[in-house]
């Protein structure tokens, strides 16, 4: 199994996927991975799965199919296995990485390098469709950017992206590991502090180069960018802090600035997320991502109904990669919306 065939069929219509075809996406997936990857191959001679049962049906059903026959990972588990998770013999050009470590303690996971094209095909579309980047960046206007994060596949996304639109990009890496629980109990002067080195060459860039249009970044470092907040165009925005305070915040001090939520996890990249009435809803990208909130009850589990919120399971399904997981974290599911043809989750939080 590679990507050939994958890109081909949707790097054309990458927001359009046809649900209709997602089961038979992750059955294809699913059959490859419980050949050749370690983990998977144990699943299968150990539950012997009616694969014509559990991957029939719309999305929301094959979720439950998924969890409620013991496909679903412990995060301990993935976290101490990860090489149990590769396909042995795998021929693609894959890359380990680490998840940013704000939250709880770093794990390690894999990509190929062509899913980064299906990612980049994701979030172009996307950026374009509902926000109409190609409109506001282009020959005679350049995208000028600038980018905290840590290493690894989330800077190759938003390098990429950048240059997608003939941008130039200021990637500006961080130590994250333990951010959040310094910024909840500590405050934001003691995450600054912890951040000295990207808080001085942020200031380094911005005062030099006084082209810089689009910032990349999370809610609490938005601060830095407010003696400059006449030139900033867009700014994409992934992490703790995206709510209703931030945008208020965010609306007085950059009024000139588009705001563009993300949604940001090590296995599968970003995700393009919208603001309607005061929530904030992401939209995987089919057929690689499946999200939904679902709750347990008597023994199983259950996707939720729309407006109803849950705990946050994903299926993470590609040829180098098939994880199934519930994660610690709550959200609420949405209704497709254009020009997304899926469900997506609203206003996820992590405090569980």
């Amino acid at each position: 199994m590679n990507y050939e065939n994958i890109l081909s069929q949707i790097m054309e219509r990458p927001l359009r996927v046809s649900k209709g075809t997602v089961g038979e996406y992750l059955r294809e997936v699913f059959e490859y991975h419980s050949k050749f990857t370690p983990h998977w191959r144990d699943v299968r001679n150990t539950l012997n799965p009616d694969v014509d049962k559990v991957f029939h049906g719309p999305p929301a059903r094959i979720m439950e199919n998924l969890l409620n026959g013991g496909f679903a990972v412990e995060e301990d588990y993935l976290r101490a296995n990860w090489l149990r998770f590769l396909p042995e013999g795998y021929t693609g050009r894959v890359r380990f990485y680490q998840s940013s470590g704000t939250t709880r303690e770093r794990a390690i996971g894999h990509w190929d390098a062509q899913y980064l094209k299906a990612l980049n095909a994701y979030l172009y579309a996307a950026l374009d469709e509902i926000y109409g980047l190609s409109g506001v960046y282009g020959e005679g206007h350049r995208m000028r950017a600038i980018a905290h994060g840590p290493y690894g596949w989330y800077q190759d996304e938003v390098s990429e992206l950048v240059w997608r639109y003939g941008g130039t990009l200021y990637f500006i890496g961080m130590e994250t590991d333990g951010l959040k629980r310094v910024l909840r109990e500590q405050g934001l002067e003691a995450t600054l502090r912890l951040l000295d080195p990207l808080v001085k060459y942020t200031e380094r860039v911005m005062k030099t180069d006084t082209s810089v249009n689009t910032v990349r970044t999370a809610p609490p470092l938005m601060s830095l960018f407010e003696p400059y907040a006449e030139g900033i165009e867009t700014a994409m925005i992934s992490g703790v802090g995206i709510d209703k305070s931030f945008v208020g915040y965010f609306e007085e001090n950059f009024s000139r600035t588009t705001f563009i939520p993300f949604y940001g996890y090590y296995l599968f990249g970003d995700l393009v997320g919208v603001q309607k009435r005061g929530h904030f809803t992401y939209y995987p990208n089919y057929p690689f991502t499946l999200v939904f909130p679902v709750k347990r009850e008597e023994d199983r589990w259950r996707v939720v109904d729309y407006g109803e919120r849950g705990r946050s399971a994903f299926v993470i399904a590609r040829p180098e990669v098939f994880v199934v997981k519930v994660e610690n974290e709550t959200s609420i599911r949405a209704k497709p919306g254009e020009p997304f043809e899926w469900d997506g989750f609203s206003d996820p939080n992590r405090e569980v």
